[in-house]
């Protein structure tokens, strides 16, 4: 009797555990979801036009502010705290003396064709890489971080090092720079969502920008 009170519960257990790994890391919503906006309380009369691109006017103050909402993920919490993350990036670099410039941005974390960090950028006549800017005057992206002169750009960590997150919140935001200098010219914001450490679910969003 007490060997078949344990296979039964034995049973149990393995068909608990197979329907929970057949759930979504969102259960019990369908799928994960997420939304992203440009607050219109910080920039009001942000619009997007029939391309595509949303047009911000310069406030006087130097940023705009992108919030988001995340689809809860219970499966993924620890003690009521979610394992998620929100991953920041844009194209757009600042460097000596307000020069600014962009590099080709095809994924959170890699901007070159090459998958390095070594394609040469032309700033007027002359032609730097990246690193060589950071050796002189780290370069800012307008979403927060710059590249330093001891960041190793070939580390197997370095793609930790590039964007700016949000963690263990579903209701990120981030304020982008933005001053005067940059009315005319144009942006992408790439918005990278992660639910969960080991294989996580992962949701890409763009923001194409043009500065007014």
């Amino acid at each position: 009797m007490k060997k078949l009170i344990s296979l039964l519960f034995i049973i149990i257990l393995l068909a608990c555990s197979t329907e929970s790994d057949d759930r979504n890391i969102c259960w019990p919503q369908e799928e994960c979801n997420v939304q992203f906006w440009i607050d219109n309380n910080v920039s009001p009369g942000v619009f997007q036009d029939t391309n595509g691109y949303w047009h911000i006017e310069h406030q006087g103050f130097n940023y705009f502010t992108i919030k988001g909402e995340l689809s809860e993920a219970p499966l993924t919490e620890v003690n009521g705290v979610p394992i998620v993350e929100t991953i920041f990036d844009s194209d757009y670099w600042i460097w000596i003396d307000g020069i600014t410039f962009t590099v080709p941005l095809y994924s959170v974390l890699g901007y070159f064709t090459g998958g390095g960090y070594n394609n040469p950028i032309p700033i007027g006549n002359t032609t730097y890489t990246i690193e060589d800017m950071a050796q002189n005057h780290p370069p800012l992206n307008i979403v927060g971080y710059q590249i330093n002169p001891n960041q190793c750009l070939d580390c197997p960590y370095s793609e930790t090092l590039i964007g700016t997150r949000s963690k263990y919140t579903y209701t990120p935001q981030q304020q982008i720079f933005f001053d005067n200098e940059m009315i005319g010219d144009t942006a992408k914001i790439l918005i990278e969502a992660r639910f969960g450490e080991i294989s996580p679910e992962i949701i890409q969003k763009e923001f194409n920008i043009i500065f007014n």
